[in-house]
C-alpha cells in the first residue's frame, strides 16, 4: 500500500482555509470521483474522502493543510502521478485565495 502526505502552510484563518477545502473537495469528487465528507471542529476540520483504491483526510486548520491518503495495490504504481494532481490542485487553490484582495471599503470624505 502506498501513502501520501502533502504538507502546506497558510495564512489563510480558518473560514478562509474552509472556504478552500470545500472546493477542493469538489473538485476532486469531479476529477477522480471522490466521496468527501467533512466534520466540523472548533479550531479546524476534517474533510475524509475515498473511492475504490484510495482512502484519507485532509485535515484544514487556520494555518496549515495535513493530506494523508492510502493507495491501493492497483493505484499505487500512479502514486508520483496521483500526488502530482492532488498537490497541483490545493496549489492552485491556494494561490486563487491568497490572491483575492481583502474587502475594499470606500473612503469618507468631510
Amino acid at each position: 500500500m502506498s501513502q501520501i502526505r502533502i504538507h502546506r502552510e497558510h495564512s489563510l484563518g480558518l473560514a478562509k482555509a474552509r472556504k478552500v477545502a470545500a472546493q477542493w473537495a469538489d473538485d476532486v469528487k469531479k476529477d477522480f470521483g471522490m466521496e468527501c465528507t467533512v466534520s466540523e471542529g472548533k479550531h479546524g476540520d476534517t474533510v475524509e474522502f475515498t473511492r475504490s483504491g484510495v482512502k484519507g483526510h485532509l485535515i484544514v486548520a487556520a494555518d496549515h493543510f495535513d493530506l494523508d491518503a492510502k493507495l491501493g495495490l492497483l493505484l499505487g504504481a500512479f502514486r508520483k502521478t496521483i500526488e502530482k494532481e492532488i498537490q497541483d490542485i490545493l496549489d492552485r487553490l491556494l494561490a486563487a485565495s491568497a490572491a483575492k484582495p481583502a474587502a475594499h471599503k470606500p473612503k469618507k470624505y468631510s
